[in-house]
């Protein structure tokens, strides 16, 4: 006996906008960062490992899992960055046998620069009231854990 299909129930007209919305600020903060990036003579992948390794060092495979990409490209990245002297290897003290990836001073430095240089989030954000942005975050942190 074949089930019967069932057809997906379109969401609703404010579901549609807010995805719509969603995906304008996306588009926009990638566009920004990407022009950042350049003002730092990086791409947009070399600006966001730079960014990760600003707040710890962390080994290549776990930096591949947060970029999501394939381990070998982030060897490539952080060769470029390190050619630069902005990201040094050191081992790890816990796992000798590991090698961790770590922002220089250079690149800790490049690092505050391209955040501070993102204004579209920070400014608009600012005209939000502290509960509206409370509320704002709380409300993509769940989508985050439910998606």
């Amino acid at each position: 006996m074949a089930t019967p299909r069932t057809t997906p129930r379109r969401p609703d007209d404010l579901t549609l906008e807010v995805v719509d919305l969603i995906g304008s600020v996306v588009a926009r903060y990638h566009e920004e960062y990407e022009e950042a990036a350049a003002g730092h003579t990086l791409t947009g992948a070399q600006a966001r490992l730079l960014s990760l390794l600003s707040l710890e060092p962390l080994p290549m495979r776990k930096l591949a899992q947060r970029l999501k990409c394939e381990p070998s490209n982030v060897t490539g990245i952080v060769d470029r960055l390190e050619s630069r002297g902005l990201v040094e290897r050191r081992p790890d003290p816990a796992d000798r046998r590991v090698k961790l990836a770590a922002a220089t001073a250079e690149g800790r430095r490049v690092a505050r620069s391209l955040q501070d240089s993102l204004r579209f989030a920070r400014e608009p954000l600012a005209g939000l009231s502290e509960a509206e942005r409370l509320a704002l975050r709380d409300a993509l942190r769940r989508m985050l854990r439910e998606g």
